[in-house]
Order: structure tokens, then sequence, then C-alpha cells
């Protein structure tokens, strides 16, 4: 299955020496300035349909999908199997998911790398990306897209992580 945001779901972490980049999308923090176009969403239902594949890959169950809730900018999963729950955070406006321990309203640096079953999640047009990106410091993402309003909630919030930054519950 392809991804309508299939642009965005390529090797988004290059090395420039020895400096990992993340390329940072408009919008990627939840946020956009009123007189621009809305930002890109990411389907609910796209969402569940993959989380579902994984969790037969996984031979566990689905213990919920969990739409957004405002503030955050991130649907959440649980996926129980063998090797106990899995918690996933699948971004509101890109097709980035991350893995955490347990469902928080919000987070810092709680990011975990995915179970290897996530790879079916790939089929569905989803990028998964790993605690150690995740928990790399902000600085460290090529930021120029971002516009002027995120920038603004960067400051104020202050996230230590880029997971921080990508998977937030700032309003």
């Amino acid at each position: 299955m392809t991804s309508k945001f299939e642009w965005f779901v390529q090797d988004r972490v290059q090395t420039e020496g020895s400096q990992a980049i993340f390329q940072l999308k408009h919008g990627a923090t939840g946020f956009r300035d009123s007189s621009t176009p809305p930002l890109p969403e990411t389907d609910p239902t796209v969402c569940r349909t993959a989380w579902h594949a994984a969790a037969r890959t996984a031979r566990g169950h689905v213990q919920g999908l969990a739409e957004r809730q405002y503030p955050q900018n991130f649907h959440t999963g649980t996926i129980n199997d063998r090797d106990g729950t899995h918690v996933a955070l699948f971004h509101a406006h890109y097709p980035l998911i991350a893995f955490v321990g347990d469902r928080r309203h919000c987070y810092t640096d709680e990011f975990q790398d995915p179970p290897t079953w996530a790879v079916t999640l790939n089929d569905f047009g989803f990028a998964v990306l790993t605690a150690s990106l995740l928990l790399l410091p902000p600085e460290r993402a090529e930021a120029t897209a971002l516009s002027a309003v995120e920038w603004k909630q960067i400051k104020r919030w202050q996230p230590e992580t880029l997971g921080a930054m990508l998977f937030n519950s700032w309003d």
C-alpha cells in the first residue's frame, strides 16, 4: 500500500561528516500560521489498519488505537503480544511512528526502539523512528522548513529531544 505521504518516507537520516541530520518538514511540530494552508492529516483509519496488520505480524492483539486529543499532535496505539505491551505514537500530520513505554499525555525522553514486527508499518507508508534518532537534541535536525510560528513554540517549550519536538502536547 502506498501512502500519499510517500515523498516524506525516504531515508530521512543523512550523514554529514559525523553529524546525523533529520529533515523536519513544515508543520512537523503540529503548528502552522493561520494564513498558510492546513497541514496534511494522517488518516486515523490508515493508522488503525496498519496497527491491526502489525498486531497480526506480532501474533498479538490490539488493545486500542486512540485518536489524538487536543493538544496532542499524535494518535496512540497499544498492542499486547507475548513480549509484553507496545505503545506507538502516530504523528497526526506526517507518517511517522515512535515507540514509547506507556501511554502519557506528553513525552520527553521515553522513546524506545521499535519491536522487530514494526517493519510491517512501513508497508502502509509509515516511517518507524528509532530511539537513537528520537533522543537526539533538536539542534541536530535540519529545521529550515519550520515556520516562525513553530520556532516560537520551540522557544517556549524548549524540547530537549527531537522526539519531544515531533510528538508533543503543546498548546
